[in-house]
């Protein structure tokens, strides 16, 4: 008799995580014992990890078959990751989880419940963010209000990558290639009916993040230049208004010089005006630079990552 449970795929990315992926395994296999009217398959995503990641999820995988694993050739990136293991994902629904632990898998049944009432993205808000520092949370709550007053995309705030796809979303997130990705604001971008639940999040289970302040304002530059044209059009607005100060400046200094006679003093000011116009026009020109690197290279057109090895029967993915 043909088993006709749908399969829900919980897509685990996963990057030097061997001190956490004990009790992420043990908290999926409780989970699986909960839910029993689907199916469940844990696809890890192995995206490069230099320590005992892929040997320990090629051990759950021998002895459980709801193990699967996607080992990327080298470290691509938590967003490449994903959409390497959205790919390879055959469930009816896909739920997104961080391997450390610090969004609960015990959450998963209320998503399926919101999907199965017809809820095609049902994503978690936080709450508040235990484990973080207060500068991590400041700028995060500020980098989220600059995103949604900069485009007219509705952009969920305090949510990450923990949520329930239904498999037309996740066909939809397969035909965007863009190497710079940002999948917060993919999310949204998609559309589709979508459901929020709240929860406290946890402080990592073990182990160390892997997002520093470097890879984090890198991938808010990626946000804010793929899915808003904002800092360009600021950068114009900056340049038409500093045009008319200067254009006013004009006129009051050649009125000065033909009715008092040429003035001689006026070097720090004029030298104050000179650094900050040159720094305007390098901030511009950055601003301009960022979008044009991106055009270059989405240009090249290369495969968003490459296989190294794959555990199932199904031909290999190279995107």
């Amino acid at each position: 008799m043909s088993d006709k449970r749908k399969t829900i795929t919980i897509l685990i990315p996963a990057y030097n995580e061997e001190e956490v992926l004990d009790k992420l395994y043990q908290r999926l296999d409780a989970l699986g014992k909960e839910i029993t009217d689907y199916h469940l398959e844990f696809l890890f995503v192995n995206d490069g990890s230099r320590d005992r990641t892929l040997e320990m999820i090629k051990e759950y995988r021998a002895k459980d078959s709801r193990v699967s694993f996607v080992s990327l050739s080298r470290n691509f990136g938590k967003e490449i990751g994903m959409i390497a293991g959205l790919d390879h994902a055959d469930g009816d629904a896909v739920v997104i989880i961080d391997a450390d632990l610090q969004d609960p898998p015990e959450l998963i049944p209320q998503m399926i419940k919101h999907w199965e009432d017809g809820y095609d993205d049902v994503y978690a808000r936080r709450s508040s963010r235990a484990g973080e520092t207060w500068l991590k949370k400041v700028t995060s709550k500020l980098y989220y209000r600059m995103l949604q007053r900069s485009t007219r995309i509705p952009i969920q705030p305090d949510t990450g990558d923990f949520r329930l796809l239904d498999k037309r979303c996740v066909t939809a997130l397969r035909q965007i290639r863009e190497s710079q990705r940002n999948a917060k604001g993919m999310f949204s971008w998609i559309g589709f009916k979508k459901k929020e639940i709240v929860y406290t999040r946890d402080p990592r289970a073990a182990g160390q993040t892997k997002w520093s302040y470097p890879k984090l304002i890198n991938l808010a530059i990626d946000g804010l230049t793929s899915f808003t044209t904002a800092p360009l059009r600021l950068a114009s607005i900056m340049g038409v208004v500093i045009s008319i100060f200067a254009f006013v400046y004009i006129v009051i200094t050649v009125a000065r010089a033909v009715l008092y006679g040429p003035d001689v003093a006026g070097y720090p000011s004029l030298m104050s005006v000179m650094l900050f116009l040159g720094g305007v026009q390098l901030l511009s020109l950055g601003i301009i630079g960022e979008y044009i690197a991106r055009i270059f290279n989405e240009t090249k057109q290369r495969p968003l990552y490459f296989v190294d090895e794959y555990d199932a029967e199904k031909p290999v993915k190279h995107r």
